[in-house]
This record gives C-alpha cells, structure tokens and sequence, in this order.
C-alpha cells in the first residue's frame, strides 16, 4: 500500500471501525435502566447489581495499556478480529446469564473484550489513512466513540419495552458479526516492524496499576472518599504507575514510550481527552436520573432525548477544518470552552427544565465533538510507528480514567448534597426514610407508595433537593473543563504538529514543541 495515498478502501474500512466503537460505547450505560429487572430475575443484591455496571468499565479501563502494546507486537487488525469475536461469544453469554455471579463474569470478559478492540481502531486510522486524512477520519472515529454512550439509554428502554433484559447483550452478537466479516475482508494486517517483544513487566505495572485506580474511582461514590479502600486503591494504583513509567524509562525496549508525555502536543491533548470525558460521563451519569426521576420520563423517553448530544457529529467534522485555519490550540480551547458553556447550561436546571436540558446537552455536544478529535489527532500523529497501538491506547485511557473520576466525583458529591438538603418534610422512619436518603429513585419508590398528597410532599422535597446537588456537581465538571480549556491555552502548540516524524522525535527528546512549553 502506498501510505503516502492512503489505502484504497480507506473509508469502508472507518465505517468498520465506527461500527466497533458504537459496540463499545453501547455497553457503557445500556445496564442502568435494566437494574431493576436483572435484581428481580437474578435475585441480585444491591453490590452485584453495582458490579454488573463496574466490572465491564474495571476491566476495559485496565487493560487498555497493555491492549495498545499486544496490537503493536501482534497485529492491530489481528486483535480488533479476537476482540470482536469475544465480545460477541460473552455478551452472548451475559444475555443468557442464570445468576449474579455469572452475569458480572461475562461482563468482565466484555470489558476485556472492548479493551482488544479499542487501540486497534485509533492505530489501523492511522495506518490506512494518509496524514492529511487523518483529522477527518478521527473526527468521525470520535463522534462515534461517543455517540454509542448516550445511544445505549435509547436501546435499552426500546429493548426493555418488548423483551427481557438479556436483550440488550443479544443485539451485540450481529453488529459484532457484521464488523468481524467486514474487517476481516477490508482491514489489512499491520504491526510494528522489528518489534522486540513484548514488555512483559511493563505491561503487567499498566494493568495492575489502571485497574487499582479505576477500582478506587468506581467504589469512591459508594465506599466514600475517605474511606481506606477507596484511599488504598488509589495510593496503590498511583504508586504501581510511577513504578511503570520509571520501568519504561530504564527498559531497552518500553512498551510506551513515556518521553512523549514531555512533548506539549502528546500530554496536552491527553489532559484534553481528560477534561472532556470527565465532563461527558458525569454529565450523562446525572441526567439519566434528571430525565426519568425529576421530569418522571419513562426509560425510552428518557433514552431518545439523550440523543441532543448529537451535536457531536457535526462538531467532529469541523474540528479538522478548524485546526487547518486556527489552528490546534485555537481548536481545543474552543471546544472545551463549549464544553464547559454547555456544562454550565445544565447547572442551571431547575425541576421542569426539559427544554433547557436539552439545549445544555446539545451545545455540550458540539464542544465535545470540536475537542476531542483535535486532541486525538494530536496524540496519535506524535507517536511513532512502533507504537501507534500502545499510543492510542494513551488517547482510550485518557478517555476512561477522566469518565471514571467523573462518575466518581459526581455520584459521592450529589450523594453528599441530596442528603444535606434534603428537608424535614421528607424524613420518614425506619426502611422508607432510609430509601428516601439513599437516592431520589428510592424517594419515587416510596411516594408512589404512599400516595396522595403526602407522597407528592415527599417527592416534591427529594426532586428540589437532588437538582440542588446536580447544581453543585455539574459545577465542578464545568471547572474541570474551563481548567482544561486554561492549561490547553498555556501547553499546547498553535500547530496540528510536526509531519516529519524525525521533527517530533527531535522535539520529545527535548521535551518541547516548537512553540509551545513542555508538559509532562
């Protein structure tokens, strides 16, 4: 393949890619709405239905690392191809699943599953498509990353409403089918030349060290901050990645290169990644319960009105055409501003906003779909060759790690300040007053219980209380983006980067760009 052109069937070969990414992005909220079924049918406690949700994020987050590096030694199409028929064989066997245990199994081999295929995608875009491509296709690859994780709300209610929870795993089986066949008659081979091998302790520190850090995330809202676990996962997962990068360092051969961190394009548009799916998973993590316990919509209503998001898809094909006329760092400080306007939008709720919802949602949307790629792009262009597995696998990490702590951070503050505010109208005695304080789902529960005038008190008190909490969360997703768009404005370089790889290996070595301060 002449690489200079590009490869022939380079566009089929995104629409394959595409399709992986929405199967990925799917099972990231698709379980939430069906909670309540899967307790019912599996006479689950409330820890396995929190694992059912945590397993599949634990396991893909952790493995993401060592997932990149095991594509550039063995072939990016070759682990998109076993990652895809994984996925199908064990969400075939979640669909089917006769318990707790079993389910929260099978969602694990999900999560790992997910892990293969994502690297490879973001590593094969940059194989295929020739460098001036390469924004475009990374705009669409970054709507459609995106887009599966609002759009698995609308499945499942759709699902919910004619067949039984283990619907939602079935309908991953063809669409995983379709890309295998697709990618396997498309996608041509490719891998690091004259890899070493693989860095077996480096990749080990990675998995070890990720899966401490998105375990403390994920329990944090649950255990609480302070609590020794949360603070010893998070301690020991920070301690296991200083122990991997120093690893890298010394190693003949590293698995990542971490010397491109202290180039200005590689760790600012990581830090961007970062900011924007924060703001994303924490936002999407409140509105569900906005949607469907404050406006009272039911789960397919709830589902198709997370779709404003959308706008994503038109900001990701500006987001090349941006960085080709203002530039990369004009780009993303534009898109994370929106980010944060959007987010800020949403502050603002108040217990009938549905409109106002939506606009936040929408204009949120487009910052992320003008942000993301650019920073993407950014990355991936850096890394070298060798490497575009483990380096994309920095872009997918960036992405998990900033919505993991952004669920985290949003479900232990709105937990905080629901109950805080929570007035003396609505504090009953024994079980009821505990449901009431645990979550305004329980308050719904119980208000419809009680019924009449009493139960509505109830309800009204928990909905004012749970939007001044979503206030108060939504604000700190929206400082998180302004502190993004801040550090992007001081770090990152006016330029998409350097073509000339020799160019951005000159600038890692010395830890800078060409016009903008290094960052590490």
């Amino acid at each position: 393949m002449n690489r200079s052109a590009g490869h022939p069937r380079r566009w089929q070969i995104l629409n394959i890619l595409c399709l992986s990414l929405v199967l990925i992005g799917l099972d990231t909220l698709i379980l939430n709405l069906a909670l309540p079924s899967i307790q019912k049918d599996l006479d689950a406690t409330s820890s396995q239905l929190q694992w059912t949700v945590d397993s599949y994020a634990l396991a893909f987050g952790g493995l993401l690392l060592m997932a990149g590096g095991l594509s550039d030694r063995f072939g990016r199409k070759r682990l998109l191809s076993i990652g895809l028929a994984a996925f199908a064989l064990t969400s075939l066997g979640a669909a089917f699943a006769s318990s707790a245990e079993m389910l929260i199994t099978f969602r694990t081999l999900m999560g790992i599953s997910a892990a293969l295929m994502m690297p490879a995608t973001l590593a094969i875009i940059k194989d295929v498509f020739p460098p001036e491509e390469q924004g475009k296709a990374i705009g669409i690859w970054s709507g459609a990353a995106a887009v599966g994780v609002p759009l698995g709300p609308v499945v499942s209610g759709l699902l919910l409403e004619h067949f039984w929870w283990g619907s939602m795993f079935l309908i991953n089986v063809p669409l995983a089918a379709i890309a295998l066949i697709g990618g396997a008659k498309l996608i041509p081979e490719s891998k690091a030349e004259g890899h070493p091998g693989l860095d077996l302790v480096g990749a080990l520190l990675s998995v070890a060290g990720l899966v401490a850090i998105v375990y403390g995330l994920v329990e944090a809202p649950h255990n609480g901050w302070g609590d020794i676990v949360t603070l010893g996962s998070l301690f020991v997962g920070v301690v296991l990645m200083v122990a991997f990068v120093l690893w890298e360092r010394r190693t003949a051969h590293p698995m990542l290169d971490v010397g491109l961190f202290l180039n200005a394009r590689y760790g600012g548009g990581a830090l961007a990644i970062a900011c924007t799916s924060f703001g994303l998973y924490s936002g999407l993590y409140l509105l569900t319960q906005y949607l469907q316990s404050v406006l009272e919509l039911d789960p397919l209503g709830a589902g198709l009105r997370m779709l404003a998001i959308g706008t994503m898809m038109i900001g990701a094909p500006l987001s090349a055409k941006l960085v080709e006329r203002t530039g990369l760092k004009a780009t993303v400080v534009l898109g994370l501003l929106l980010c944060a306007a959007g987010l800020g939008v949403l502050a603002g709720l108040q217990v009938d906003d549905e409109a106002q919802a939506l606009i936040g949602l929408a204009v949120f949307g487009l910052g992320m779909g003008i942000a993301l790629p650019a920073a993407v792009d950014a990355i991936l262009v850096v890394s070298a060759a060798r490497q575009a597995g483990a380096g994309s696998a920095v872009a997918d990490v960036g992405m998990q790690v900033g919505g993991a702590l952004g669920i985290a951070i949003s479900g232990s503050v709105i937990t905080t300040v629901y109950r805080d505010d929570l007035p003396q109208a609505a504090t009953l005695p024994g079980e009821a007053g505990d449901a009431v304080r645990e979550s305004l789902a329980g308050a719904s529960a119980v208000a419809q219980q009680m019924g009449g005038s009493a139960g509505q008190k109830v309800l009204d008190a928990a909905q004012h209380s749970f939007v001044g909490g979503f206030a108060t969360t939504l604000l700190i997703a929206v400082g998180v983006a302004v502190a993004g768009a801040v550090t992007a404005a001081l770090v990152l370089p006016r330029d998409r980067v350097a073509e000339d790889d020799g160019t951005a290996q000159a600038e890692v070595a010395h830890g800078t760009s060409a016009d903008a301060p290094a960052t590490s």
